[in-house]
């Protein structure tokens, strides 16, 4: 399909990273080779895909960048959607509020942390515009034995030497840590739960100043809520949904009001809808700088495909965002049952999904485009679609295994791929 002189795919692709993609830093299977197939020859994208995930904890130009060495395809920033993403959208009510943000990084990693006084969640929070924002690490700092073990925590001491053996380099700006929290966001997995959960009780329990008495608790933000999330361990590891518990269960004891918070990320229904316009975006300029003078009107996708590994969360989310989402999960992650997931069923379920499904979804391209040279598409799409399904059954070694166990999954599925294009 061709408007405005752009060629376009009337569906898009969702994938989750860690246990689909990749396992830590390392690709699973063969998914270098099967994005690979998402670009022509000269490196365009074919087919508008982006990575949907609720991991984060770095901007996401930088993480662009990882992937792209890592899956040896040029990824765009814009193709990164992270869980905390979506704290773009609060920036018109926080912009110039001070907050507090916490998460995974290292404060004093370098002399620009070190100078602005800002720890890698901070970094996050300020490239997307936020002015007033401090790590929680280091807000925790300016109060004098707000953590009783800190004295016991290497890395801290350490940090507090390497900081002041810059000092005479470095001029850290003042911080006024006696004003009001107005926010607190978790922008990733915090590495010290123990001081997080202390200080974020004291900064909730307080109305935003820890060593005032109690007042209104300021606004909660968690950039997800995944309970566990498959890294380079073989298990699971506990996520940011596993710290929101901890929190909120020390929170809901020594306080008379439930803990009030709002999560992004996976399933939320907001974010679908914005992967979905930013698949759109895509579609239309498919390269850096490829903005068009003109406003084309692009149809809307036919067929959008989540990728993901965790039934609770990318399962759940395409089927509460609805049309035109289309589930697909896989076993190399979280999910490992052999038959669908009973409470959320993906409408397909495989192995080895990412190769076999790209092998697919270009063999329809390929017979989609011999049909329309040979104005045959309705007919040669009928007779070849017995020749599809069993061919793909093959693959996925039975129908079952795949979670296409019934004729209407099945046909569901040929008729999402054969009217894609």
């Amino acid at each position: 399909m061709y408007i405005g002189g752009i060629s376009c795919s009337s569906f898009g692709i969702a994938f989750d990273i860690d246990g689909v993609i990749l396992r830590g830093t390392t690709p699973i299977g063969n998914s270098r080779r099967a994005l690979r197939r998402l670009y022509d020859d000269s490196g365009a994208m074919n087919i508008p895909f982006l990575f949907l995930t609720n991991g984060g904890g770095i901007p996401e130009s930088r993480r662009a960048s990882e992937l792209s060495d890592i899956l040896g395809v040029k990824i765009l920033a814009s193709q990164v959607v992270q869980g905390h993403s979506p704290f773009r959208t609060l920036l018109k009510r926080y912009e110039n509020e001070f907050i507090v943000a916490t998460g995974k990084g290292e404060p004093y990693e370098n002399e620009f942390i070190v100078a602005k006084g800002k720890g890698e969640p901070a970094v996050v929070m300020s490239e997307y515009g936020f002015k007033r924002v401090i790590s929680l690490e280091e807000y925790a700092s300016q109060f004098k034995n707000i953590d009783p073990v800190a004295q016991y925590k290497r890395w801290t001491t350490e940090q507090e030497l390497n900081c002041s053996r810059n000092s005479e380099k470095i001029a850290s700006s003042h911080i006024d840590c006696s004003q009001k929290v107005k926010a607190a966001f978790v922008v990733s997995d915090p590495v010290d739960w123990g001081r997080d959960i202390q200080v974020l009780c004291d900064i909730l329990t307080s109305g935003g100043v820890p060593e005032e008495e109690n007042g209104q608790q300021p606004p909660l933000y968690f950039a997800a809520d995944d309970l566990q999330y498959q890294a380079a361990f073989p298990s699971e590891r506990l996520g940011m949904g596993a710290f929101r518990i901890a929190l909120e269960s020390v929170f809901n004891r020594i306080h008379d009001k439930p803990l009030e918070y709002t999560s992004f990320g996976k399933p939320n229904p907001f974010v679908f809808s914005n992967a979905e316009m930013i698949l759109r975006q895509l579609l239309q300029f498919p390269t850096p700088g490829n903005v068009g003078t003109e406003d084309v009107r692009l149809p809307s996708f036919k067929t959008l495909y989540m990728i993901g590994d965790n039934p609770l969360v990318d399962v759940k989310g395409a089927q509460q965002a609805g049309y035109p989402w289309f589930s697909i999960l896989t076993r190399t992650g979280v999910f490992r049952q052999r038959e669908n997931h009973t409470q959320y069923p993906a409408d397909m379920v495989n192995l080895m999904i990412l190769y076999s499904l790209f092998l697919l979804l270009f063999t329809v391209v390929s017979v989609k485009t011999i049909c329309r040279s040979l104005s045959l598409h309705g007919f040669l799409v009928v007779s070849l679609f017995p020749i599809m399904t069993t061919w793909f059954c093959i693959l996925c070694s039975t129908p079952a295994r795949c979670g296409l166990n019934t004729p209407r999954s099945l046909i569901l599925y040929f008729i999402g791929l054969g009217t894609s294009l």
